[in-house]
């Protein structure tokens, strides 16, 4: 979120404002496509920087390797599960900020963390969604940095 909010701060918003006191130099606004559009964007960067800002100040660290019972899943977890094609998977619960799926985070409000919350190894859970439900037995939890993280 830092991140992105940088960009935004020192790169993206600086070249809108950029075209749009060029375009607002061109004349009439009215039709000017380059000064709406500028505008426009810039009220959805201005949005954007405002959410980021107040999730960073309310943002709470939560530190995984200071977890007691680290059989169980909690915040931070990686757990390691099969279902029921035998089929192994790997996943990390963190923040819905920090999600990405494609990397093995998912969103702590997610159906698949919430099944897996306060559960442990050899247990089998059964995930419900849209599709219907399925089986999955847990095979490890841990909460060693395994994972690749990006948190600059």
């Amino acid at each position: 979120m830092r991140r992105e909010l940088n960009a935004l701060l020192l790169e993206e918003r600086p070249k809108i404002v950029e075209i749009v006191s060029w375009a607002a130099g061109n004349g009439d606004r009215s039709e000017n496509g380059d000064y709406i559009y500028g505008k426009r964007r810039l009220h959805e960067i201005d949005r954007r920087i405002r959410f980021l800002r107040k999730r960073l100040e309310n943002a709470v660290i939560v530190d995984p390797s200071r977890q007691e019972k680290r059989d169980v899943v909690y915040f931070g977890a990686i757990i390691d599960y099969i279902d029921e094609e035998d089929r192994t998977h790997r996943v990390r619960i963190v923040g819905s900020d920090e999600a990405r799926i494609d990397q093995g985070e998912i969103s702590l409000i997610s159906p698949l963390a919430q099944t897996l919350l306060r559960r442990r190894a050899g247990d089998e859970v059964v995930l419900k969604s849209a599709k219907g439900e399925t089986t999955l037995e847990i095979t490890s939890v841990s909460y060693d940095d395994d994972l690749p993280r990006d948190d600059t």
